[in-house]
């Protein structure tokens, strides 16, 4: 862009990491709507904040109510939403804390395009669960909506979901508990469950 230089300030990303004493990085959760993302995620920050790190979760249906309230669910609008988002996420790796993002974030594509703007610091993370199962859960009532014709463009029903071919971790909340599955995140991260900043 013509006209504006990015700026630096004297404390980066390294020193407040030091001072937080952990390493930044972006959990990228995806998956269907009522697969257990924002159950996930609230588990693994809730343990880590146990741990005494420093998180923050940027969940979908939050952003919508304001910095991306202007958008839809067509494809272009979801690929906009995700770019922005993969910009706010860049932003909170910069500050040092544990970002975990719950998105559907539905093509491999638009995971992709998020993967390369955060760079190797973000974590695919897929919560697998059937699609069945899934629509029986309903905790927001979008399927019965969906198939009743109300919501047009509704990801697994009426506009597709790729799952990913190659992500960090594979979830399968049909199978395991939300704290098994935090468990297994926790321990991808190189922690361990009790750990706290004073041990």
């Amino acid at each position: 862009m013509k006209n504006i230089v990015w700026h630096s300030g004297k404390v980066d990303r390294q020193r407040r990491e030091e001072l937080l004493n952990q390493k930044s990085k972006l959990l990228w959760f995806t998956g269907l709507s009522g697969s257990g993302k924002s159950t996930v995620a609230n588990q693994v920050e809730e343990r880590l904040h146990m741990m005494g790190k420093h998180t923050y979760l940027l969940d979908g249906d939050n952003l919508r109510f304001g910095l991306n309230g202007d958008l839809g669910f067509s494809l272009e609008d979801r690929r906009e939403n995700i770019r922005r988002i993969a910009e706010v996420g860049k932003l909170f790796l910069d500050s040092g804390a544990i970002t975990l993002c719950t998105f559907v974030s539905p093509t491999r594509e638009i995971r992709d395009m998020a993967r390369d703007m955060v760079g190797e610091d973000f974590v695919e993370i897929y919560i697998k669960c059937d699609l069945e199962i899934c629509a029986e859960r309903d905790p927001k009532g979008l399927y019965k909506k969906a198939m009743s014709g109300e919501i047009e463009d509704f990801t697994g029903l009426n506009s597709p979901y790729e799952e990913p071919e190659n992500p960090e971790l594979v979830l399968e909340t049909d199978r395991f508990s939300a704290e098994e599955l935090a468990e297994k995140v926790i321990s991808y991260l190189g922690y361990k469950e009790g750990e706290n900043e004073d041990s």
